[in-house]
């Protein structure tokens, strides 16, 4: 029964984060620091939960296939190539590198 109500209160927060992000006046949110701070921190999010799930194993610091794997997404990026092959890169030296017993 207790997680039903983590559930619940958690939808209930969610909720009034929401209605409170609509109080917020539209002057704030357009100041330059607002704005940019705006357009950086889901990057910086993303960056942190893709290092978070490739180097880490619960509380230890791992560098095995999926290190590799971001490698070679990372080149394909720098190459420009289109998503779909960045993402077809990673998984293919993830699995190769997976597959040689890395």
């Amino acid at each position: 029964m207790s997680v039903w109500i983590a559930i619940g209160v958690t939808a209930l927060g969610c909720y009034a984060v929401k209605l409170v992000g609509l109080l917020v006046p539209v002057g704030a949110l357009e100041r330059p620091l607002v704005k940019r701070l705006a357009a950086l921190l889901p990057v910086a999010l993303l960056a942190a939960l893709t290092a978070q799930q490739t180097f880490a194993d619960g509380h230890a610091l791992v560098i095995d296939a999926r290190a590799a794997g971001l490698a070679a997404a990372a080149v394909a990026l720098v190459l420009r190539a289109p998503f779909l092959l960045v993402v077809a890169a990673a998984v293919v030296v993830t699995a190769g590198v997976r597959a040689m017993g890395g």
